[in-house]
């Protein structure tokens, strides 16, 4: 009977590991989770602009498939290249990881000239209109690609302490969770306006006030969300690049940007923690802005400059060879069916 009782205590103390073993993972999935807010914002923002202007009846399998090329190109490629390497080169990921702070830096900079000059370039609902879907769902993953690599690099910084199959589990909790909330909430998003005209078609008026309520709004939740996601690009970027710094033994930056939360937070009493934090994160996206600056004008000077100057000839040699038939061109098969969006709806 002792040995039962003993070998019953020895189940009860593995039962008690394993549950605290499952626990701490899921607080470090989180973790790891919580660090990476700026790119899963943004790739939030940017997903729906690849279907608006398709049929309707489309947008869900468009988006399903994007979501299955994300969820591999996390699962099959990143996460195994990252696993390697925290394991046999852990050295490079500090590097790798201030490279990809320098792009999300790039990115919210980038969107800041965008909005501040204008320039706003060809957006995803006109390349919709004249590529075909398999096309579009190439150039999303391809996106997806490099944003997931972030997220999944941004994660492992917050669990590299861990051992090798307790990470592997993490990050691979990490990559299924925000692909599955990101996709959801992309699906939400470009279903809200065809539930909204749904809503606005009931006899009830308020159920009718808040369907038009739906329809109106998602531009604007759009819009905010590209504002929360730029901003939280540069925040993010720039503490990488911050602590990045501080990591390979260049303090002054970090030392500075310490000593003035320090400050901020001594000299506002009980809300000193909210405070110091604040300034931490202003500090952090003021130099992710700085740097993401830099990049951008030296983008603009040479990648771009070239690639303005091919696109150029390109159509120099193109309208020599005459104009005839233009208007019609571009067009693909069925683009008839929205040609100018879903935002030509008429909302009851």
């Amino acid at each position: 009977m002792s040995g039962l009782v003993a070998l019953l205590d020895d189940v009860a103390a593995l039962t008690r590991a394993a549950a605290a073993s499952v626990d701490d993972i899921g607080a470090a999935a989180a973790r790891a989770s919580a660090k990476a807010t700026g790119v899963v914002v943004d790739d939030t923002a940017v997903t729906p602009q690849y279907v608006h202007g398709l049929a309707a009846q489309r947008e869900l399998p468009i988006i399903k498939r994007i979501a299955r090329g994300s969820l591999r190109n996390k699962l099959l490629v990143i996460l195994p290249v990252v696993l390697l390497l925290s394991q046999f080169l852990p050295v490079l990921l500090t590097p790798l990881l201030m490279i990809g702070g320098t792009y999300l830096c790039y990115e919210g900079a980038h969107k800041v000239w965008a909005r501040l000059s204008g320039h706003h370039g060809a957006s995803h609902a006109d390349a919709a209109t004249l590529l075909d879907e398999d096309t579009i769902v190439r150039g999303a993953v391809r996106t997806d690609f490099i944003l997931s690599a972030e997220i999944m690099v941004i994660a492992l910084n917050e669990v590299v302490d861990q051992p090798f199959a307790s990470r592997a589990v993490i990050l691979a909790i990490v990559a299924v969770g925000i692909t599955v909330l990101v996709y959801g909430v992309v699906g939400l998003i470009v279903k809200m306006d065809d539930v909204g005209l749904h809503l606005a078609a009931k006899p009830s008026p308020g159920v009718a006030r808040v369907g038009r309520g739906l329809v109106k709004g998602m531009p604007r939740l759009l819009t905010a969300l590209t504002v929360v996601g730029t901003a939280a690009m540069l925040w993010v970027g720039g503490h990488i690049l911050l602590v990045g710094s501080h990591d390979l033994g260049l303090d002054a930056l970090y030392d500075g940007v310490h000593h003035l939360e320090e400050a901020a937070a001594a000299a506002t009493g009980a809300l000193g923690g909210v405070v110091g934090w604040l300034v931490n994160t202003a500090a952090s996206a003021l130099l992710g802005l700085v740097v993401g600056a830099v990049v951008v004008l030296v983008m603009t000077l040479t990648v771009h400059r070239r690639a303005s100057r091919t696109a150029d000839g390109t159509t120099s040699l193109r309208g020599g060879a005459g104009t005839g038939g233009s208007a019609g061109a571009g067009a693909r098969p069925g683009s008839g069916a929205h040609p100018a969006g879903r935002a030509d709806r008429q909302v009851p």
